[in-house]
């Protein structure tokens, strides 16, 4: 079922949030009234998921991680063996989430994943999840031929990480009626980006998104089913990230729903020299900042933290507003 309750989404005017400074990173730490204010909280914001539309004006949705990988950059969240999978599933979904992200490659580089091998590990689980869950399903994949193959089995939302690299990804869910993430990356998954260079990161990001988005329109798939990704960490430097994550308001302001994806990442351990499973409470701060400022799927490993920081922001915005 849809949201129904509608509270004030976004900070109230004029807030001011700072990040403390840390070697390295963008002198630019204060988020000012304009840039907090661009993402409009009466804006309509809708998404589409199968037969499920949301109303996300006011409330953001928790997509929990579901990795069927031997290699996750988070290793809690590596769950290849059936038994660690599905009992991870059961639990996401005990704690609330509101989509389940499937994904059989990790983004980062590591050991060939053939198509064969990726097909293998994920469309009989997206089957299975589909019987047992009344949920939406994405698949985390940049290949049109495992979206295809998990859209017949039941997912609904195709994350693609690559900015749809793959030339039949669009045209395979628009045929299937399925919903895409269009994400920035400045090369292509898995391979290293180290020293990446924009003269301006939020404006080069906001025109790869809208282009992304015009080409998933020309291919057939309609606005509500279109979902934008800054790509925190895919091909950006900790600072870029930062700042992307600081610019979230402009990026909302795009006027489609926006997905933060930056649970336990490498930007917020730069910011504080935390290894990757140290970063639970900084990703809850991201997330955090991420929906005041207008995400509204956030992506994450930590389903009920994310959850409880979620219904807390819905409940203390309502009062403001």
């Amino acid at each position: 079922m849809g949201y129904t309750h509608l509270v004030r989404t976004g900070p109230p005017l004029g807030w001011r949030g700072w990040i403390p400074r840390n070697p390295g990173l963008s002198d630019r730490y204060l988020m000012t009234r304009e840039a907090t204010t661009s993402f409009r909280p009466d804006a309509t914001v809708v998404l589409t998921l199968g037969e499920r539309t949301y109303d996300l004006r006011t409330r953001a949705l928790v997509m929990g991680i579901l990795n069927r990988t031997r290699d996750s950059f988070y290793s809690p969240a590596a769950t290849f063996e059936l038994d660690r999978f599905f009992a991870r599933a059961e639990r996401l979904v005990d704690e609330g989430a509101d989509i389940l992200d499937v994904g059989g490659v990790k983004a980062g580089p590591g050991e060939d994943v053939s198509e064969e091998e990726e097909l293998d590990r994920v469309v009989g689980v997206v089957g299975a999840l589909k019987k047992r869950f009344d949920l939406p399903l994405s698949i985390d994949t940049w290949r049109a031929s495992v979206a295809g193959a998990c859209f017949a089995q039941g997912a609904v939302l195709g994350n693609d990480i690559s900015g749809f690299a793959d030339p039949d990804y669009l045209a395979v869910a628009a045929r299937a009626g399925a919903s895409v993430v269009a994400t920035h990356i400045r090369l292509r998954p898995r391979v290293a980006d180290p020293n990446p260079h924009y003269e301006d990161v939020t404006r080069t990001v906001s025109d790869f998104l809208v282009d992304r988005r015009q080409r998933a329109l020309a291919a057939g798939v309609s606005a509500e089913r279109i979902v934008l990704d800054a790509g925190l960490d895919l091909g950006k430097t900790a600072a870029q990230s930062l700042q992307l994550l600081r610019d979230s308001t402009h990026l909302a302001a795009l006027g489609s729903p926006l997905l933060l994806s930056s649970s336990n990442k490498t930007f917020l351990g730069v910011m504080f020299n935390l290894e990757v499973t140290e970063r639970r409470e900084p990703s809850l701060a991201a997330t955090a900042l991420g929906i005041a400022a207008g995400c509204r799927i956030v992506r994450v490993h930590d389903v009920l933290g994310s959850v409880r920081v979620r219904d807390t922001l819905a409940r203390v915005l309502e009062e403001v507003a």
